[in-house]
């Protein structure tokens, strides 16, 4: 089991929903308000935007809980998928983290990271040969409308959208962390969900990172695996496969990730021993965060590589890696893209 450095107060707090510490009982109360809120906001929006329709279908792919779930591995790997069905996808996303002066942006591999923000950035570098065009806006309406306006597809995808709901949805597809699940199934504050978990009842597909039987009240349509494809060189960009890592089994892995310790246990199902240096979600390296006083292997996530600029030491690498999506599963949404665009013309 990976050893790990103290938490910050965000890494501390997801700890205890996961955990359900019992201090996290005294918070119920705002919950059921946070609900009843949350209620009201979503029927109000709802009967203003759901059914004005966009010319393409939009699928929404987000999860209901805080924390990382595989979201945006799911998304390339969607993007992949249908072109080789023959559909083209666009992407619109909210861009956390980036400050742009003028929204909305359109996201190519020269936007700075910090006009963009990390992911959306890191999309639109690994799906430019798939002409996948990425836009960010707070108004993910208006990332829409721009988008459209300037290419052609098939289809968008909204990046994180579920509860966005200004924008009309066609298709949504919630994704489920299979090692977290739902923590103590709580909403904020008591818990880690943006909605009760019956709302996962009304999604078109509910997909689960990793496996989904202890997950038995829940209609689960399929399971899908991140796996190790590369290991990436920074310093002279060398590419090395998993199984051919000759450097040493102990190494630093830093993730500034929804869920670090998935990174850790994927590290650690290659045979490393992991000493793992979380940061909070989307926080920017710098040279300190990589820095540890020995010359041991430092391994970070292709997300994180997006934020690092200047030069990088000589023992750092990157692991890349890839979704695994079942095509049974593929093949039901492409049916059901199919539908919803043929109820448009």
């Amino acid at each position: 089991m990976a050893s790990q450095d103290r938490q910050s107060f965000e890494q501390f707090l997801v700890a205890a929903w996961y955990g359900d510490h019992w201090w996290l009982r005294l918070l119920i109360p705002f919950s059921w308000l946070f609900n009843g809120l949350a209620r009201r906001r979503r029927r109000k929006l709802q009967a203003q935007f759901q059914g004005r329709p966009f010319s393409v279908p939009v699928i929404v792919v987000g999860n209901i809980s805080v924390g990382g779930s595989g979201k945006t591995p799911l998304l390339m790997a969607l993007v992949k998928a249908l072109a080789e069905r023959g559909l083209k996808a666009g992407i619109v996303s909210r861009g956390y983290g980036g400050n742009s002066a003028q929204y909305p942006l359109e996201v190519t591999a020269k936007t700075s990271v910090q006009a963009s923000g990390d992911e959306p950035l890191l999309m639109a570098r690994e799906l430019a040969a798939y002409g996948c065009p990425v836009y960010v806006a707070p108004d993910r309406v208006s990332a829409v409308d721009q988008l459209l306006a300037m290419h052609q597809v098939d289809l968008i995808l909204a990046d994180d959208g579920l509860q966005h709901y200004r924008m009309h949805r066609d298709i949504e597809i919630a994704i489920i962390d299979g090692s977290r699940q739902l923590g103590n199934r709580r909403t904020l504050p008591a818990g880690p969900l943006r909605e009760q978990p019956s709302r996962l009842a009304e999604m078109d597909f509910v997909l689960v990172n990793g496996s989904a039987t202890s997950l038995p009240d829940i209609d689960i349509h399929g399971e899908v695996i991140i796996n190790a494809s590369m290991f990436r060189h920074l310093a002279s960009n060398t590419v090395i496969a998993p199984q051919a890592w000759s450097q040493s089994s102990a190494v630093h892995a830093v993730a500034a990730l929804g869920n670090p310790q998935r990174f850790a246990a994927t590290l650690e199902s290659l045979g490393l021993e992991v000493r793992l240096h979380p940061v909070d979600d989307h926080h920017q390296l710098s040279l300190s965060d990589i820095s540890f006083g020995d010359d041991k292997p430092v391994v970070i996530t292709a997300k994180d590589e997006i934020k690092l600029s200047g030069d990088v030491p000589d023992n750092l690498w990157v692991l890349d890696v890839e979704m695994t999506l079942q095509s049974q599963f593929v093949d039901r949404l492409v049916s059901c893209i199919h539908q919803r665009k043929n109820k448009k013309s």
